[in-house]
């Protein structure tokens, strides 16, 4: 080799090696959703919007982010044709084209969105639980995961109930609030704070061994169950499947049955309190200070009212895991007003210690509805008809977020509470809503890093910064 070829490719070797890394940068409009643009690196034009992220104020864990499987989920994707079928599978599941989401919630039995209402064991007083079957969920929820785990096999999954089989309830219905959409009588109404399931030692006993049940059946058909959330809203008196428990009643439960259960069989789910959906510290600290139910409870999940309580969770009890278990669903608008709504809620519950975050329904029909009459939002909507398939402005919200920010990523402190920042082991992720309504350049600092970027109005922006 000449000395000028050698210079050469020294000279080329150390150009190349000192470029600074490549940064990507997705921004989402409501007309103009996930396009990809340029950023040019170490800026020096000043601006008067300044963003800064500080690496090394490091907060909580990223356990990940996901949807829930949903019966009328299958029933909207299984209405197309096959290859669109699979276009929308890709776009939730897949780890490099779609949403990446690594954390999933199903229900045990029936939801508000399932077809009906059932569950795993309508066979009244089979306290040994010998009819207990999950054939129902072969239909649908198993082959919706099946699918989801073709896509990524590590994800995780975690099951509540909304309902305990319903002879197990003092109203012997599945339904708490009589309503036209069901057939419970005026005399089988609940109230809040009066637990309406029967609290006797037998249906206790089954109940921990429906659980056992659930869980072992599903390992059998190859799907794990990661966690229980042992009630859905527990304060919730509804017209679809509910159960209402008073703190004391579920402290009860947890500790002296579902929790001494597992750990008899041997079950590595682990047990949360879940799903929070009141503002009150008081309902909680019954049962996380409850000696017996304390060292089953591994977190805490929060949704609705429940993002009331979830500061003074993380700061009274900052040992527990928290969750987001389901995003506000709105009332089937499906616009750009609900992604900046649902952003407020990853920004409110990110900040005051969530460590993961559930959409709700990732896909329905045109319609929205559930069983019971309630028009909900959804990632993706599906004409049953035209077969056209919207992805709607909350899919694009999502996926700024769960294909970006890995699990086991860690929140990091930015200088505004409108910008949320995670770091990796290889990257920063920054997911930033520029809310205002006109362009604007906006500085973004990143350690000893900054670039300069043109941010469009109202845009949600995700950059990624290799580290």
């Amino acid at each position: 080799m000449t000395i000028r070829l050698f210079l050469l490719v020294v000279c080329f070797s150390t150009l190349m090696h000192s470029q600074a890394p490549v940064i990507e940068w997705v921004q989402s409009t409501a007309t103009t959703p996930w396009v990809e643009r340029q950023v040019t690196p170490n800026a020096t034009e000043a601006t008067k919007n300044i963003l800064t992220v500080y690496p090394d104020q490091v907060q909580q864990r990223i356990d990940g982010f996901g949807g829930c499987f949903n019966e009328l989920g299958w029933e909207a994707i299984k209405s197309l044709p096959p290859t669109t079928q699979e276009e929308v599978l890709t776009a939730l599941f897949d780890k490099e084209k779609g949403c990446n989401f690594s954390i999933y919630r199903m229900p045990m039995g029936a939801n508000d969105y399932a077809v009906n209402w059932y569950s795993h064991n309508e066979v009244a007083d089979d306290f040994e639980m010998q009819h207990f079957s999950i054939q129902r969920d072969r239909q649908r929820l198993l082959p919706y995961i099946k699918k989801a785990q073709s896509y990524n096999p590590a994800l995780q999954i975690w099951a509540s109930p909304w309902c305990p089989p319903s002879w197990m309830k003092n109203n012997k219905h599945y339904a708490c609030q009589p309503a036209s959409v069901n057939d419970l009588p005026a005399e089988g109404k609940g109230q809040e704070m009066q637990t309406q399931f029967i609290m006797e030692d037998q249906y206790l006993s089954a109940y921990a061994l429906y659980f056992s049940k659930f869980i072992k059946a599903y390992a059998a058909e190859g799907v794990t169950i990661s966690a229980v959330h042992v009630q859905n809203e527990p304060n919730s008196c509804q017209n679809f499947p509910s159960c209402v428990w008073t703190p004391t009643d579920l402290a009860t439960f947890i500790g002296g049955y579902l929790g001494p259960h597992f750990e008899a069989a041997k079950l590595d789910a682990d047990i949360w309190l879940g799903t929070v959906e009141r503002p009150y510290l008081e309902r909680i600290t019954p049962i996380v200070t409850d000696a017996k139910a304390r060292k089953y409870i591994k977190g805490v999940g929060f949704q609705w009212g429940g993002k009331g309580a979830i500061p003074k969770v993380h700061n009274t009890y900052p040992e527990l895991a928290l969750m987001q278990t389901e995003t506000e669903c709105g009332n089937g608008s499906n616009d750009w007003a609900a992604a900046v709504y649902t952003y407020g809620l990853l920004q409110h519950y990110f900040n005051h210690g969530a460590n993961s975050y559930m959409y709700w329904n990732m896909v329905l029909n045109e319609t929205g509805k559930s069983r019971w009459g309630w028009k909900q939002n959804s990632m993706i909507s599906v004409h049953s008809t035209t077969h056209q398939v919207t992805y709607n402005p909350e899919f694009y919200l999502m996926k700024h977020f769960s294909n970006f920010v890995t699990p086991a990523s860690y929140k990091i402190q930015t200088s505004t509470p409108n910008c949320l920042a995670f770091k990796s082991t290889d990257s920063i992720v920054i997911v930033y809503y520029h809310s205002a309504d006109s362009q604007q350049k906006t500085t973004v600092r990143v350690g000893e890093q900054q670039f300069d970027v043109v941010l469009e109005k109202e845009s949600f922006n995700t950059f990624v910064i290799p580290i």
